[in-house]
């Protein structure tokens, strides 16, 4: 089972691998932005509410999906210094647990700020389980999957109040960073602005899209105005689906967690 935490929801997914079917998978979406408590009182009404969750599972997986996240290149990483890396472009408390994950691929550690209160409840319900950022997956799978193609990949994945965007070229990374938007202009200009600083042409850039959006959405709208050659991400699973997908692109995170 892989759990998608963000303080505007919570998505579940549950993969049998016996018979390599994707059995259940639930959104939960959140009218504003919820605190640690009040998430944590949602994940728990849910899993409590849902027979689903009343079995035992072969591993848990927790992905948190937020802007508390840092990437550090592994030679200037010092796990004693975890806070300093994140201060400088997140806001961070000094109670807040800091954790990391290794990607090996890119020679760099991931710094982030999972959710502690979450963390104790999915332990005392599953027992052990392993927890990761969502960026790492993202970062990961996109690296994994253009291991045959050295054009420059220009990915943007969407939620509801934020967006990541990932630039791989010649097979390494070349830019990851999340913001937040309100609007569609806010969420163009972000756009625009990143591709001037990678010196990437509007004209000639395929831009990819993951995640909350779709063809009639505003955001698909107006990057389609600035934008000359924008798709879909299609994804190949290795695995099937007892009900369909709305969108293969939607759940792109959450499904990549199993790999």
């Amino acid at each position: 089972m892989s759990i998608q935490i963000r303080l505007s929801g919570l998505s579940f997914c549950i993969l049998n691998r016996s018979s390599n079917v994707v059995e259940f998978i639930k959104h939960v979406h959140l009218e504003k932005k919820a605190t640690p408590y009040e998430l944590l009182n949602e994940l728990k009404s849910t899993i409590n509410s849902h027979p689903e969750f009343q079995q035992s599972f072969d591993s848990v997986t927790c992905i948190y999906q937020n802007e508390l996240s840092c990437l550090v290149p592994n030679d200037l990483f010092d796990e004693n210094n975890m806070a300093d890396y994140l201060k400088f472009n997140a806001k961070i408390l000094k109670t807040d647990f800091i954790s990391f994950d290794n990607l090996v691929t890119v020679d760099s550690s991931n710094v982030y700020v999972p959710l502690i209160n979450i963390n104790n409840y999915i332990f005392e319900t599953f027992g052990s389980f392993d927890y990761k950022h969502a960026s790492t997956v993202m970062i990961e799978t996109l690296l994994q999957q253009s291991t045959h193609n050295t054009e420059t990949n220009f990915c943007i994945n969407v939620n509801d109040n934020t967006f990541e965007i990932i630039s791989i070229e010649n097979k390494q990374l070349l830019f990851y960073n999340t913001f937040e938007y309100s609007s569609k202009e806010d969420f163009i200009y972000y756009v625009l602005f990143t591709m001037e600083q990678l010196k990437l042409n509007p004209e000639t850039i395929k831009i990819v899209l993951t995640g909350k959006i779709n063809l009639d959405d505003p955001l698909y709208n107006i990057l389609y105005k600035y934008i000359r050659f924008v798709e879909f991400l299609k994804p190949n699973y290795g695995f099937d689906f007892k009900t369909e997908l709305d969108n293969n692109h939607s759940d792109y995170i959450l499904l990549n967690s199993f790999s």
